[in-house]
C-alpha cells in the first residue's frame, strides 16, 4: 500500500491543498488515500445520486441539493462507519437531517422573494421519465405544491410517498416519533391531493403537444397557440426581481398565447428574435422547452396538462441565480432507487 506524503512545503502555507477527504467524493482518488477510505468513497459515490434525488425533491433547488450532498460527504467521512450496518439508510439519514435544516432557512427567505417563487429546474435523462411515479414527483407542478408543505411535512411526504420509507424509518431519519410522523404523512397527503389532481396524459402525447407549442411560439403563430391551451390557463413567471417578468400570474388562453407568440417577434431580455435559440429538452422528468441566447441560458418552460392533453399550466422560470443547473448542461437521473 503506498505511504502516506508529507505535504509539500516549497510552495506557500496557503496554497497548499487540503486533505483529499473534504473534497467531492466524485474527485480521483488521490495516491495517498488509505484503502478503507477509498471504498467508504466507493460507497458514497454509489449512494450519491439517491442522496440529490432526495435533496432536491426536499429543496426545490439543484445547488442547495448539491451542497445537501457535499454536507453529507462531510459527515460521512467523518463518521464510525465501522458501525454502519446499512450504508444506504445512513447516508439518507444524514442528507435528510441536512435538507431539512437547509429547507427551513430557505423558506424564510421565500417569503421575501420578488414575484412567484418557481424550483430550479434541471435537464433530466430519459430514465426519470420512464417511471410515471417518478417524473410526477420531480415535475415542477409537485415541486410547487410541495413548496406549500411544512419543512416536515414535506420530508415525511418525499420520503413516505417518493422513496416508500415506513414510518418508522422516516421518525429516525428526521428525528421525531412516529406518531408524529404518521399525522405529518397524513396531514402532507391530504394537502397534495387536493391540490395536485393527476391527469392521465399519455407521455407521448405531452410530448406531441410541447412540439406543437414549440414550433407556434418560435413561429409566432397566436392561433395554433390558441388550439394547444386550455382555456384557463395559468403562467406563472418568475424572475426573482433580476429580469423583468410577470409579478402574477397571467390567467387566460388569449393572454397566454399572445405572451408566447411574442417571443417568435420581438426582443425578450434584450435578445432580439433572429438571435434567440429554442431547443426541445426533458426537463424536471418532461418535456419543455430552453431558450438561449449567445453565451447564455435565458429561460426554461414546462408544462401540465390535462387529459384531453391541453396545456393547463406553464412555469416559466427567467430568474438567471435559477438556470446554473440547465446552463451548465449536466443530465441528471431523478430515480428513487
Amino acid at each position: 500500500m503506498t505511504q502516506p506524503q508529507p505535504p509539500d512545503m516549497t510552495r506557500p502555507p496557503d496554497m497548499t491543498r487540503p486533505p483529499e477527504m473534504t473534497r467531492p467524493p466524485d474527485m480521483t482518488r488521490p495516491p495517498y488515500m488509505t484503502e478503507t477510505a477509498g471504498l467508504d468513497q466507493q460507497v458514497f459515490v454509489q449512494h450519491r445520486n439517491l442522496l440529490f434525488s432526495v435533496a432536491y425533491r426536499f429543496l426545490g433547488s439543484a445547488a442547495d441539493a448539491e451542497d445537501a450532498v457535499q454536507d453529507a460527504w462531510l459527515n460521512w467521512s467523518a463518521a464510525d462507519r465501522s458501525q454502519v450496518a446499512d450504508p444506504k439508510a445512513y447516508l439518507t439519514r444524514i442528507v435528510s437531517n441536512v435538507a431539512l435544516e437547509r429547507l427551513r432557512s430557505t423558506q424564510r427567505k421565500r417569503e421575501s422573494y420578488v414575484g412567484p417563487w418557481l424550483p430550479e429546474p434541471i435537464l433530466t435523462s430519459g430514465d426519470t421519465a420512464e417511471t410515471v411515479a417518478d417524473a410526477e414527483s420531480v415535475s415542477m407542478a409537485m415541486l410547487v405544491v410541495l413548496e406549500t408543505l411544512s419543512p416536515l411535512e414535506r420530508a415525511v411526504f418525499v420520503l413516505k410517498e417518493v422513496f416508500d420509507f415506513s414510518h418508522a424509518e422516516i421518525a429516525e431519519a428526521v428525528e421525531r416519533s412516529e406518531a408524529a410522523v404518521r399525522q405529518a404523512a397524513h396531514r402532507a397527503r391530504e394537502h397534495v391531493r387536493a391540490r395536485r389532481p393527476r391527469f392521465a396524459t399519455d407521455r407521448s402525447r405531452q410530448r406531441q403537444v410541447t412540439e406543437r407549442f414549440f414550433a407556434a411560439a418560435t413561429g409566432g403563430d397566436v392561433n395554433a397557440l390558441m388550439e394547444l391551451l386550455s382555456p384557463d390557463v395559468t403562467l406563472w413567471t418568475d424572475g426573482g426581481g433580476k429580469v423583468r417578468q410577470a409579478l402574477r400570474p397571467v390567467v387566460g388562453a388569449a393572454t397566454v398565447a399572445a405572451w408566447f407568440a411574442a417571443v417568435g417577434t420581438v426582443s425578450y431580455q434584450g435578445v432580439e428574435p433572429a438571435d434567440m435559440n429554442a431547443e426541445l429538452v426533458e426537463i424536471n422528468g418532461g418535456p419543455g422547452i430552453v431558450f438561449s441566447a449567445p453565451g447564455r441560458v435565458v429561460a426554461t418552460v414546462t408544462f401540465d396538462f390535462d387529459t384531453d392533453g391541453r396545456i393547463t399550466t406553464i412555469h416559466n422560470v427567467a430568474n438567471p441565480d435559477k438556470l446554473r443547473a440547465v446552463a451548465d448542461g449536466t443530465t441528471r437521473s431523478l430515480g428513487t432507487r
